[in-house]
């Protein structure tokens, strides 16, 4: 998936720091079509791994810092003016997606340029008709929402023929450019490090026995990938047993899984001690499953969402209401960055090459705020922009 990515300053740094967890990873058996689990599957499991709870003591410490310098682009081209930007999401119900959208409209008023948001409803059909029609518009630049480019290879198509640029927020696997399909960039977090902290979360919290079920939608390439490297990180210590890999759509979440939780519970029981999910929005449909099961919203199982860190699942956090923590995408910082690669673009200069580090909110460290938004960014790209 994603073939043939240009490489890009920095990503080679963020794999490296995963990359000492991901080679201690054994294989799990697992369904994508579905739920999955192994026979003998335990809670608890032999030793422990006190080598690779130190690691994640360390790492997880690190994401936890609230107090991170802006490390992000200083020097750019001043602001082109008169342009229109058309931001096409998968679905503005999922919030990672609408907070991007947000960041860029501010960030658009900001630099004087109109935004036109078009919702893709969640369906291929419904992005498919959302992106051409983006195209048939012909603004000045279009943003890919949340979707993978390669189920509208035809629209994308038609966009590179009309040399329009498309950016794209997490449309493939990395950040940075992409040759196949056609992106100036892609702005995201790194996936190895989002994946890798999550799992790292649970080996320090749990100090290395517990009983994970894992959350995806694989219909989407950088889910099941992210999924995937969290399997494999959680792998990495002998003592944590995946129970269940659910592999839930995105916009069937809110009907199935209730459905699925009331069953995980029924199966596991008291085994279940934690749960990743690639979204946010798991635990907020698990929640009524949970209560309805009698268990406590401060947990177990302990919870934590690796993307997107919108503001329900930070009041689920500071409530302590099904959701321990969460891997926050800095939505609105990705949106002012995407402005800020088509001024890039709009100028004939290259992609800034910028991926924002990970960050782990927890009720401990959020102080009662709805998003991860980190300082700094506003100004730097003020100053860039001559705003």
């Amino acid at each position: 998936m994603h073939r043939n990515r240009k490489a890009v300053p920095g990503v080679a740094r963020a794999r490296t720091a995963t990359i000492a967890l991901l080679a201690a990873a054994t294989a799990l058996a697992g369904c994508e079509g579905g739920s999955s689990h192994g026979p003998g599957v335990s809670a608890t499991g032999p030793g422990g791994c006190p080598a690779v709870q130190a690691g994640a003591r360390t790492a997880v410490t690190r994401a936890e810092r609230t107090d991170v310098p802006w490390n992000g682009p200083t020097s750019g081209p001043a602001a082109v003016s008169g342009r229109t930007i058309v931001y096409v999401a998968q679905t503005m119900t999922n919030p990672g997606v609408a907070g991007a959208a947000q960041g860029v409209r501010e960030a658009a008023r900001v630099i004087g340029w109109k935004v036109r948001v078009i919702d893709g409803e969640g369906t291929p059909a419904g992005i498919q008709a959302a992106l051409g029609e983006a195209v048939d518009l012909r603004p000045s630049g279009i943003v890919i929402g949340g979707f993978d480019p390669g189920s509208t290879a035809q629209q994308v198509a038609r966009a590179d023929a009309a040399r329009i640029p498309v950016i794209g927020w997490h449309a493939v696997a990395s950040p940075g450019p992409s040759a196949r399909p056609r992106l100036f960039t892609n702005v995201t977090t790194s996936v190895e490090d989002v994946a890798a902290i999550s799992a790292q979360w649970v080996v320090s919290r749990s100090r290395g026995h517990a009983g994970v079920v894992l959350f995806t939608d694989a219909s989407i390439p950088f889910a099941r990938h992210k999924s995937d490297l969290i399997r494999k990180g959680l792998a990495a210590c002998p003592g944590v047993r995946l129970l269940a890999y659910e592999n839930i759509p995105i916009p069937d979440a809110g009907s199935r899984t209730p459905r699925e939780v009331s069953s995980l519970l029924s199966r596991f029981g008291t085994s279940w001690t934690y749960s990743v999910a690639i979204n946010d929005l798991y635990f907020a449909d698990a929640a009524p499953a949970f209560r309805a099961a009698g268990k406590q919203g401060s947990g177990p199982p302990f919870n934590i969402g690796a993307g997107d860190g919108d503001p329900s699942a930070f009041q689920r956090i500071d409530g302590r209401q099904y959701q321990a923590a969460t891997v926050p995408e800095p939505l609105s910082l990705q949106g002012w960055q995407i402005v800020d690669e088509f001024n890039r673009a709009f100028s004939g200069r290259t992609a800034s090459g910028y991926v924002a580090p990970v960050h782990i909110s927890t009720a401990a460290n959020s102080e009662g705020a709805t998003t991860w938004d980190p300082s700094g960014y506003r100004e730097a790209y003020r100053r860039i922009w001559g705003k």
